[in-house]
């Protein structure tokens, strides 16, 4: 049978399983939109603007195992689509993004809505294709959905000029694609794992340093079992976040520029480091000279080999799948000294050492205050009231900080924010994606003024697909990032960092059809957020939550300083 180009499209849709598309439409994807009219199998949300498709796709795959997807028109509707894509490309998030083009006639001509996809976005995919033969597009959706998925995961966009979507060829989806020059190592070398596992039973002062790899890997289990019987202490990442249970006496917190200051300090003061799915950048290890003072043995497992020692030097480079990898260690460790956990007298101490640290209570803040509603209550009072267990999404600034350290992660995947390239408005297109990836969960998006305005629009979205998810605005009427930047390192000047002529968000979200919230004293912080989960569970709803204007994210690493160097609080300054 001969099908469309467009026909062609949504049958390699069908056969990878997709269930859910995220778009908008224009003049060069309109025989793609055709035939998804025509079947009902891929259900196509549309969403409000470009960013927020691919926002979407991509928080869709973050919160499952599946690997998103979204559509777009050429031109503009490709450009807008760039900061989505750049954002999943930082995270390494599995994704395929298919774009049109003008006709092939037309291309390099200068055409109404043309742009030269392939190259703007070639710094920001895994990989990315021009289909100029209709008789090539079936092998390449399969190769994008291969390469987008295996390996170190990325989007990959395949751009699909109008004329291929209407032309007609036989159709056949490939079970298997050869491709000479991607063979991603998947089983990490057994002479490395050796070295290291008599790195690891050697160790006095032991730390496992483990990052978004770990969740990208669906190896939360493999690494639990493998702290478990070690009985090291554990950092997670930003993006590493419930790849360990926070809820266990072994997690320290998360290290880096708002890290807990036992977390940071064990990372500086480690004998051996196993660092797992993580590579070591600028937000997580501070100065690189800072760290390289202190000697250690560093193991570094990753999928990407160009991830290992780009930063930081390491002396047992293991490159593999992560979740292969540590099921090997826990197999070598089960053999070197049974099931018991790992505790002799020099980790014994360490442990002492590092319970010390914690006694400094970094994360403290104003709990008596009854003036003023303090942000970190607000995010703790989230996490009593949802159990710890609902999917939470952040944009970027002080407010994903507080999430960061006071909601506490048991789970994988169930924290959706932009780490790599801390994308502003991420926060409510990722709550949609979350929430049509897991119909029934509890879905909350923790923001701020600042960011929510960048993609408010999507709650016209929430409307139309009846997305019950809760946006809790930690409103302090400040970029609150930047204002806190400039009181401690440009003297406190202000610059176009205070938000003025802000809406009223509460008659705002009724506008769009929502329930709107306004808390303005902390004794309701949490009768609203009950209402918002209990009263209102199956609507959208704003809460509009006035907090501390002057409230700062402690501890607190400045750009070029060393981890130890924290400050932990205004008195630092």
């Amino acid at each position: 049978m001969e099908l469309t180009g467009a026909e062609i499209v949504v049958r390699c849709l069908q056969e990878e399983g997709i269930e859910h598309i995220f778009g908008y439409p224009g003049g060069a994807v309109l025989y793609i939109y055709d035939a998804l009219f025509q079947q009902e199998s891929v259900k196509h949300i549309l969403v409000r603007h470009e960013q927020a498709a691919v926002h979407a796709a991509d928080a869709y795959s973050r919160s499952t195992q599946k690997v998103g997807v979204c559509l777009v028109t050429s031109g503009p509707g490709v450009t807008n689509a760039v900061t989505g894509i750049a954002t999943a490309y930082m995270d390494s998030i599995p994704m395929v993004v298919i774009s049109g083009q003008v006709p092939t006639h037309a291309i390099g001509e200068d055409a109404f809505q043309e742009c030269d996809t392939v190259g703007i976005t070639r710094p920001c995919v895994k990989h990315n294709f021009l289909v100029k033969d209709i008789k090539d597009l079936a092998a390449t959706m399969k190769k994008a959905f291969v390469i987008a998925s295996t390996g170190r995961p990325g989007p990959v966009l395949v751009d699909i000029p109008k004329d291929i979507t209407r032309d007609r060829c036989r159709f056949e989806y490939p079970k298997s694609v050869p491709m000479r020059s991607y063979n991603p190592v998947v089983k990490g070398h057994q002479g490395q794992i050796r070295k290291a596992v008599q790195l690891l039973l050697q160790a006095e002062r032991p730390m496992v340093y483990t990052g978004g790899g770990v969740i990208l890997a669906n190896a939360a289990p493999e690494l639990n079992a493998l702290v478990d019987l070690l009985g090291f202490p554990v950092t997670n990442t930003l993006m590493g976040l419930g790849g360990y249970r926070a809820s266990s006496e072994q997690f320290v917190g998360m290290p880096g520029m708002h890290g807990t200051y036992e977390a940071n300090m064990a990372m500086q003061h480690c004998d051996v480091l196993l660092a797992v799915g993580a590579r070591f950048d600028d937000r997580v290890i501070g100065n690189p000279k800072h760290f390289a003072q202190n000697p250690r043995k560093i193991i570094h497992i990753d999928i990407d080999p160009s991830s290992i020692s780009k930063r930081v030097k390491v002396d047992v480079p293991i490159v593999g799948d992560v979740r292969e990898c540590l099921t090997e260690f826990s197999a070598q460790l089960q053999a070197a000294f049974g099931a018991g956990s790992r505790t002799h007298k020099g980790v014994q101490a360490w442990w002492q050492q590092i319970n010390e640290w914690r006694k400094k209570d970094c994360l403290k803040y104003d709990r008596a205050n009854r003036e003023v509603i303090k942000p970190q209550y607000v995010v703790e009072k989230l996490w009593e009231i949802t159990h710890g267990d609902a999917f939470i999404t952040s944009d970027v600034g002080q407010h994903q900080m507080w999430a960061a350290q006071f909601y506490r992660f048991d789970k994988p995947r169930r924290w959706i924010n932009s780490g790599g390239l801390g994308t502003m408005g991420v926060g409510l297109p990722y709550a949609m994606g979350v929430q049509l990836a897991n119909p029934g969960a509890q879905v909350a998006c923790i923001t701020g003024e600042g960011s929510i305005q960048m993609c408010i629009q999507e709650l016209s979205t929430c409307k139309q697909y009846d997305l019950p998810v809760k946006v809790i605005s930690l409103n302090n009427r400040y970029l609150g990032m930047v204002r806190q930047w400039q009181e401690i390192e440009y003297g406190s000047r202000y610059s176009s960092s205070y938000m003025e002529a802000l809406p009223d968000f509460v008659r705002l979200a009724e506008a769009y059809g929502h329930v709107g919230i306004r808390v303005e004293r902390p004794q309701d912080v949490e009768p609203a957020l009950r209402d918002a989960f209990g009263k209102y569970k199956d609507r959208t709803v704003f809460v509009d939550v006035i907090t501390d204007q002057t409230e700062n994210v402690w501890p607190m690493v400045q750009g070029g300083k060393g981890l130890t160097e924290m400050l932990l609080g205004s008195e630092d300054l």
